[in-house]
Protein backbone atom coordinates (compact mmCIF):
# COMPACT_ATOMS: atom_id res chain seq x y z
CA UNK A 1 0.00 0.00 0.00
CA UNK A 2 3.10 2.19 0.82
CA UNK A 3 4.51 1.35 -2.54
CA UNK A 4 2.13 2.51 -4.13
CA UNK A 5 1.01 5.61 -2.32
CA UNK A 6 4.69 6.44 -2.97
CA UNK A 7 4.40 5.93 -7.06
CA UNK A 8 1.68 8.01 -7.11
CA UNK A 9 2.91 10.95 -5.37
CA UNK A 10 6.07 10.24 -7.87
CA UNK A 11 4.00 10.15 -10.57
CA UNK A 12 1.73 13.94 -9.36
CA UNK A 13 5.84 15.77 -9.12
CA UNK A 14 6.76 14.60 -12.39
CA UNK A 15 3.43 15.65 -14.20
CA UNK A 16 3.38 19.15 -11.85
CA UNK A 17 6.91 19.63 -13.18
CA UNK A 18 6.08 18.74 -16.82
CA UNK A 19 3.31 21.40 -16.64
CA UNK A 20 5.35 24.14 -15.26
CA UNK A 21 7.95 23.83 -17.83
CA UNK A 22 5.44 23.46 -20.71
CA UNK A 23 4.00 26.94 -19.40
CA UNK A 24 7.40 28.37 -19.69
CA UNK A 25 8.19 27.52 -22.65
CA UNK A 26 4.56 28.46 -24.42
CA UNK A 27 5.62 31.96 -22.31
CA UNK A 28 8.75 32.18 -23.99
CA UNK A 29 7.19 31.26 -27.28
CA UNK A 30 4.58 33.85 -27.33
CA UNK A 31 7.45 36.56 -25.93
CA UNK A 32 9.86 35.65 -29.21
CA UNK A 33 6.58 36.02 -31.27
CA UNK A 34 5.76 39.48 -30.12
CA UNK A 35 9.56 40.47 -30.61
CA UNK A 36 9.86 38.85 -33.65
CA UNK A 37 6.23 41.32 -34.83
CA UNK A 38 7.72 44.03 -33.29
CA UNK A 39 10.52 43.76 -35.37
CA UNK A 40 8.59 43.06 -38.64
CA UNK A 41 6.73 45.93 -37.88
CA UNK A 42 9.79 48.72 -37.08
CA UNK A 43 11.76 47.31 -40.34
CA UNK A 44 8.74 47.73 -42.55
CA UNK A 45 8.19 51.16 -40.96
CA UNK A 46 11.98 51.86 -41.96
CA UNK A 47 11.59 50.55 -45.04
CA UNK A 48 8.59 53.17 -46.07
CA UNK A 49 10.78 55.97 -44.91
CA UNK A 50 13.76 54.81 -47.30
CA UNK A 51 11.05 54.59 -49.87
CA UNK A 52 9.47 58.00 -49.16
CA UNK A 53 13.07 59.21 -49.39
CA UNK A 54 14.26 58.12 -52.62
CA UNK A 55 10.82 59.03 -54.27
CA UNK A 56 11.44 62.43 -52.79
CA UNK A 57 14.75 62.54 -54.41
CA UNK A 58 13.72 61.39 -57.56
CA UNK A 59 11.10 64.42 -57.53
CA UNK A 60 13.77 66.67 -57.21
CA UNK A 61 15.78 65.34 -59.99
CA UNK A 62 12.36 64.90 -61.96
CA UNK A 63 12.16 69.13 -61.34
CA UNK A 64 15.65 69.41 -62.30
CA UNK A 65 14.63 67.53 -65.61
CA UNK A 66 11.30 70.11 -66.08
CA UNK A 67 13.46 72.70 -65.96
CA UNK A 68 15.82 71.75 -68.70
CA UNK A 69 13.11 70.75 -70.77
CA UNK A 70 11.24 74.23 -70.29
CA UNK A 71 14.73 75.56 -71.37
CA UNK A 72 15.31 73.08 -75.05
CA UNK A 73 11.56 74.20 -75.42
CA UNK A 74 12.19 77.61 -75.39
CA UNK A 75 15.04 76.81 -77.45
CA UNK A 76 13.00 75.34 -80.11
CA UNK A 77 10.52 77.75 -80.42
CA UNK A 78 13.02 80.43 -81.06
CA UNK A 79 15.06 78.01 -83.88
CA UNK A 80 10.71 77.37 -85.39
CA UNK A 81 9.28 80.44 -84.47
CA UNK A 82 7.81 80.46 -88.30
CA UNK A 83 6.37 77.29 -88.10
CA UNK A 84 2.79 77.05 -87.34
CA UNK A 85 1.89 75.82 -84.22
CA UNK A 86 -0.24 72.18 -83.67
CA UNK A 87 -3.72 72.79 -83.19
CA UNK A 88 -5.42 69.96 -80.94
CA UNK A 89 -8.99 69.44 -82.42
CA UNK A 90 -12.56 69.28 -80.77
CA UNK A 91 -12.91 65.35 -80.34
CA UNK A 92 -9.23 64.94 -78.75
CA UNK A 93 -10.60 67.74 -76.42
CA UNK A 94 -13.40 65.62 -75.31
CA UNK A 95 -12.12 62.51 -75.70
CA UNK A 96 -9.42 63.87 -72.96
CA UNK A 97 -12.55 64.78 -70.70
CA UNK A 98 -14.32 61.79 -70.91
CA UNK A 99 -11.19 59.66 -70.04
CA UNK A 100 -11.32 61.53 -66.41
CA UNK A 101 -11.90 59.78 -63.73
CA UNK A 102 -14.72 61.01 -61.57
CA UNK A 103 -13.68 62.50 -58.17
CA UNK A 104 -15.79 61.18 -55.18
CA UNK A 105 -17.84 64.34 -53.81
CA UNK A 106 -16.61 63.47 -49.96
CA UNK A 107 -12.68 64.03 -51.49
CA UNK A 108 -10.84 66.67 -52.06
CA UNK A 109 -8.23 66.76 -54.99
CA UNK A 110 -3.99 67.19 -53.96
CA UNK A 111 -1.40 67.85 -55.97
CA UNK A 112 2.28 66.42 -54.97
CA UNK A 113 3.36 69.60 -53.85
CA UNK A 114 0.89 71.78 -51.67
CA UNK A 115 1.08 74.71 -49.43
CA UNK A 116 0.14 73.70 -46.00
CA UNK A 117 -0.11 75.81 -42.70
CA UNK A 118 1.18 74.76 -38.83
CA UNK A 119 -1.50 76.42 -36.68
CA UNK A 120 1.02 76.57 -33.58
CA UNK A 121 3.16 78.80 -35.46
CA UNK A 122 1.27 80.60 -37.92
CA UNK A 123 3.22 79.64 -41.22
CA UNK A 124 2.99 78.27 -43.73
CA UNK A 125 5.70 75.40 -45.95
CA UNK A 126 5.70 73.36 -48.78
CA UNK A 127 4.64 69.92 -48.70
CA UNK A 128 5.28 66.82 -50.55
CA UNK A 129 1.90 64.68 -51.00
CA UNK A 130 3.38 61.22 -51.36
CA UNK A 131 0.93 57.95 -50.87
CA UNK A 132 4.06 56.11 -50.94
CA UNK A 133 4.93 56.67 -47.59
CA UNK A 134 2.49 55.50 -44.69
CA UNK A 135 3.28 58.15 -42.25
CA UNK A 136 4.33 62.15 -42.23
CA UNK A 137 7.43 63.83 -41.46
CA UNK A 138 8.72 67.20 -41.15
CA UNK A 139 12.53 68.83 -40.80
CA UNK A 140 12.96 69.31 -37.07
CA UNK A 141 15.92 70.59 -36.18
CA UNK A 142 17.67 71.67 -32.41
CA UNK A 143 14.93 69.29 -31.14
CA UNK A 144 15.22 69.16 -26.84
CA UNK A 145 13.59 67.29 -24.64
CA UNK A 146 11.50 68.11 -21.61
CA UNK A 147 8.84 67.06 -19.12
CA UNK A 148 5.74 68.71 -18.49
CA UNK A 149 3.31 67.66 -16.25
CA UNK A 150 4.42 64.42 -16.05
CA UNK A 151 4.61 63.94 -19.41
CA UNK A 152 7.48 63.59 -22.07
CA UNK A 153 7.22 66.77 -24.31
CA UNK A 154 9.59 68.12 -26.94
CA UNK A 155 10.49 71.75 -28.64
CA UNK A 156 11.65 71.79 -32.01
CA UNK A 157 12.72 74.07 -34.84
CA UNK A 158 10.93 73.61 -38.08
CA UNK A 159 13.14 74.41 -40.94
CA UNK A 160 11.68 75.98 -44.20
CA UNK A 161 15.01 75.77 -45.90
CA UNK A 162 15.55 72.91 -48.72
CA UNK A 163 17.65 71.90 -51.68
CA UNK A 164 15.82 75.15 -53.85
CA UNK A 165 15.60 77.55 -51.17
CA UNK A 166 18.91 77.06 -50.51
CA UNK A 167 20.13 77.90 -54.27
CA UNK A 168 17.72 80.97 -53.79
CA UNK A 169 19.11 81.60 -50.88
CA UNK A 170 22.64 82.05 -52.33
CA UNK A 171 21.27 83.92 -55.49
CA UNK A 172 19.23 86.72 -52.99
CA UNK A 173 21.90 86.72 -50.29
CA UNK A 174 18.86 85.91 -47.83
CA UNK A 175 20.83 85.71 -44.57
CA UNK A 176 19.59 89.59 -43.09
CA UNK A 177 17.45 90.58 -39.91
CA UNK A 178 14.64 89.43 -41.63
CA UNK A 179 15.28 85.72 -42.13
CA UNK A 180 17.21 85.33 -39.04
CA UNK A 181 13.68 86.27 -37.19
CA UNK A 182 11.65 84.15 -39.44
CA UNK A 183 13.56 81.43 -38.35
CA UNK A 184 13.74 82.36 -34.88
CA UNK A 185 9.55 82.03 -34.86
CA UNK A 186 9.64 78.62 -36.01
CA UNK A 187 10.11 76.57 -32.95
CA UNK A 188 7.32 74.32 -31.76
CA UNK A 189 6.15 72.51 -28.69
CA UNK A 190 4.20 69.63 -28.72
CA UNK A 191 3.67 66.26 -26.51
CA UNK A 192 5.11 63.23 -27.32
CA UNK A 193 2.98 60.97 -28.72
CA UNK A 194 5.58 58.10 -29.11
CA UNK A 195 9.22 57.04 -30.17
CA UNK A 196 10.08 54.96 -33.27
CA UNK A 197 13.61 53.91 -34.48
CA UNK A 198 14.27 54.75 -37.88
CA UNK A 199 17.53 53.58 -39.79
CA UNK A 200 19.44 55.97 -42.12
CA UNK A 201 19.77 54.53 -45.94
CA UNK A 202 23.56 55.59 -45.35
CA UNK A 203 24.21 53.89 -42.04
CA UNK A 204 23.14 50.45 -40.53
CA UNK A 205 22.37 52.27 -37.12
CA UNK A 206 18.87 53.06 -35.95
CA UNK A 207 17.82 56.23 -34.61
CA UNK A 208 15.55 57.28 -31.72
CA UNK A 209 12.51 60.07 -33.52
CA UNK A 210 9.98 61.41 -31.78
CA UNK A 211 6.04 61.42 -32.51
CA UNK A 212 3.94 64.86 -32.62
CA UNK A 213 0.56 65.63 -33.17
CA UNK A 214 -0.10 69.17 -35.22
CA UNK A 215 -2.65 71.05 -36.65
CA UNK A 216 -2.29 71.73 -39.99
CA UNK A 217 -4.46 73.79 -43.26
CA UNK A 218 -3.90 72.35 -46.56
CA UNK A 219 -6.66 74.66 -48.80
CA UNK A 220 -10.08 74.05 -46.75
CA UNK A 221 -8.75 70.87 -45.54
CA UNK A 222 -7.93 71.33 -41.58
CA UNK A 223 -6.77 67.93 -39.95
CA UNK A 224 -4.61 66.78 -36.77
CA UNK A 225 -1.82 65.62 -37.83
CA UNK A 226 0.89 63.13 -36.59
CA UNK A 227 4.18 64.18 -37.73
CA UNK A 228 7.80 62.26 -37.00
CA UNK A 229 10.36 64.58 -36.38
CA UNK A 230 13.27 63.59 -39.42
CA UNK A 231 16.03 65.05 -40.97
CA UNK A 232 14.26 65.92 -44.38
CA UNK A 233 17.79 68.56 -44.84
CA UNK A 234 18.84 67.17 -47.96
CA UNK A 235 15.09 66.75 -49.64
CA UNK A 236 13.47 68.83 -51.65
CA UNK A 237 10.40 70.06 -49.23
CA UNK A 238 10.75 70.44 -45.75
CA UNK A 239 7.34 68.26 -44.87
CA UNK A 240 5.73 65.54 -46.35
CA UNK A 241 2.27 64.51 -45.98
CA UNK A 242 1.71 60.74 -46.52
CA UNK A 243 -1.07 58.17 -46.73
CA UNK A 244 -2.48 58.47 -43.01
CA UNK A 245 -3.18 62.04 -43.34
CA UNK A 246 -4.68 61.81 -46.86
CA UNK A 247 -6.85 58.74 -45.70
CA UNK A 248 -10.73 59.10 -46.14
CA UNK A 249 -10.40 63.09 -47.36
CA UNK A 250 -8.08 63.46 -50.10
CA UNK A 251 -7.13 61.80 -53.53
CA UNK A 252 -3.37 62.87 -55.00
CA UNK A 253 -2.66 64.14 -58.85
CA UNK A 254 0.58 63.56 -59.22
CA UNK A 255 0.50 65.37 -62.92
CA UNK A 256 -0.24 68.59 -61.02
CA UNK A 257 1.24 71.17 -58.44
CA UNK A 258 -0.64 73.73 -56.01
CA UNK A 259 -4.26 72.23 -56.64
CA UNK A 260 -5.62 74.05 -52.76
CA UNK A 261 -2.94 76.26 -52.71
CA UNK A 262 -0.80 78.91 -54.74
CA UNK A 263 3.02 78.54 -54.72
CA UNK A 264 4.97 80.69 -52.93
Amino acid sequence: MFKRLALVAAISTLAGCVTTEERSLHQQTIAAIHGSESNINQRLTNLELQSSNQVDYIDSLENEVSSLKQQIHKLNQKHYQHSSPQEISPTQSLQHLASSDPVPANKVVLGQVERISIESIKQTFDARVDTGAATSSLDATDIEEFERNGKNWVRFHLSGRTQDTDKAADKKNADNKAAKKEAKDNWIEAPVLRYVKIRQASTSETERRAVVELWINVGKIRERTEFTLADRSHMSHPILLGREFLRDIALVDVSKKYIQSTAK
